[in-house]
């Protein structure tokens, strides 16, 4: 088992992932932990609400791309991207 240098360090969003998870679209299920970004494995659209806003937004994303965002929810309606993976 490898040691954490950095374990005493404080998290907040702008500090790397601790955890990762697939993510499965859900038009009622919110994501939990509350993710600081969301990896694309494949190119199509996302469409998702973040944590501080009252409407879902849909987004044209590219394979390999990292959407520096809370995401609350990522919605099945609306979401063709796929191998979408949750940063926490």
């Amino acid at each position: 088992m490898s040691s954490d240098r950095f374990s005493h360090h404080s998290d907040s969003p702008s500090s790397p992932a601790r955890h990762a998870f697939a993510v499965s679209p859900s038009d009622s299920v919110s994501l939990s932990p509350l993710p600081k970004a969301l990896f694309v494995g494949g190119a199509g659209t996302i469409t998702l609400r973040t944590i501080d806003s009252p409407a879902d937004v849909t987004l044209e994303v590219q394979a390999g791309q990292i959407l520096p965002l809370r995401a609350l929810y990522v919605r099945a309606n609306g979401t063709a991207a796929s191998g979408l993976v949750a940063l926490a």
